[in-house]
């Protein structure tokens, strides 16, 4: 895998797939984190002199589409762009064609095109051929910038490198190494806090974090996940074949885990003017309940654990943080993770980043990684294809 600092770039057309997958509302941009990652290699790009050309996707494949274009277009990013730049980002609103070529054509060198949602095309997420070659026939080399998508086997994450002399963004190739770094070989004890909704990638890869581990702190809907197989009552799963099958190869009963004490349950959904919240142990949870949050003792007993530990991986917050009243055990978690200044300390997921740069914290990590799904399939020691691609 080549980095982009070695590269020639000298007039030459670059595609620069981002990920400028950013929450909006009303057409405007609420947090520009993941734009403000590509910045490093957008300017680099720029010193050398460079016709750069970015390549993004704006919402989760299922539901990007035709019908929804208005949605989901990138014209609002170029905007945001433009002010995080000081610099004009001319947006067209076609991803291949001949508008998108007549605007290629148009582009000096030292400026800035921005095409539309990769996603909108249908050959993106089918990593289709004719797809990918219209694509590359706009650029002279590919840089890919996108780690966060690098598990995605879509046309121009792995579909552009087999067509283009291609290269590692900055942040990209950081990433790669800082996260290698982490699982190689990791000062110890390691402690790993695993949280969020998406159960699915996170119990996906458990069974290569309890090796790599020797602390798994579980919250969020992923412990009530586990809390079921073992025997819990909760209102909120059902455990399917897949999830069931995940974690019947995996030893639940490890010293390793460290499961809720306690936890936050409220009868219904959060939010009501006469909810109730009671703090107790999972075994008197009642059917009806669901749970939104872990409980003081656990608290406690994690803080004992980061508080030792040597290295620390966050990835999936632990309640439902959008409630004020369910993010008491996050913000208590993320300030003992922060208070252990001798710790190396990595969080990520957006979800989780999110929360740090709400509560303030975020620069108190070592690293923030910008991928989800494809940062935990990479520690878990999963091939991406994305990175796969760039050889």
């Amino acid at each position: 895998m080549l980095s982009i600092v070695g590269g020639d770039f000298n007039n030459k057309r670059v595609l620069v797939r981002c990920d400028f997958n950013a929450p909006m509302l009303k057409n405007k941009v609420l947090d520009n984190f993941k734009i403000r990652r590509s910045l490093q290699t957008i300017r680099f790009l720029l010193s050398k002199n460079a016709k750069v050309i970015l390549l993004s996707h704006l919402a989760e494949p299922e539901n990007a589409g035709f019908f929804k274009k208005k949605k989901f277009t990138l014209k609002p990013i170029a905007l945001e762009l433009e002010k995080l730049l000081s610099q004009k980002v001319f947006f067209v609103d076609k991803t291949i064609g001949n508008k998108a070529r007549l605007a290629v054509e148009n582009l000096k060198a030292g400026q800035i095109l921005l095409l539309e949602n990769t996603r909108l095309n249908k050959g993106e997420t089918k990593n289709d051929e004719h797809f990918a070659r219209a694509l590359a026939s706009l650029g002279d080399v590919f840089v890919n910038e996108a780690f966060s998508v690098c598990h995605r086997n879509h046309a121009s994450i792995v579909g552009l490198p087999k067509l283009m002399t291609s290269f590692a963004g900055i942040e990209l190739y950081e990433e790669v190494g800082v996260l290698t770094s982490l699982m190689m070989k990791p000062a110890r004890p390691f402690a790993m806090i695993i949280g969020g909704a998406k159960i699915e990638d996170k119990i996906s890869v458990l069974k290569n974090f309890i090796e790599k581990a020797d602390f798994l702190l579980f919250g969020g809907r992923v412990a009530n996940l586990i809390l079921n197989a073992k025997g819990f009552v909760f209102n909120e799963f059902f455990l399917g074949k897949q999830a069931r099958e995940f974690l019947a190869g995996i030893d639940l009963t490890s010293p390793k885990i460290r499961l809720p004490f306690d936890v936050k349950a409220i009868e219904g959904e959060a939010g009501g003017e006469n909810t109730i919240t009671r703090t107790i142990p999972p075994a008197k949870l009642r059917k009806e309940e669901n749970v939104f949050d872990i409980g003081p003792e656990t608290i406690e007993m994690f803080q004992k654990i980061i508080s030792q530990a040597k290295t620390i991986f966050w990835a999936g917050v632990l309640g439902k943080t959008e409630n004020p009243q369910f993010r008491k055990g996050s913000e208590a978690i993320a300030r003992a993770i922060t208070s252990n200044k001798e710790a190396l300390k990595v969080a990520g997921g957006g979800e989780t980043v999110a929360f740090l740069r709400q509560v303030g914290l975020d620069d108190e990590f070592f690293y923030l990684s910008t991928g989800g799904s494809a940062m935990l399939e990479f520690m878990a020691g999963k091939k991406l294809p994305g990175l796969e691609a760039l050889g």
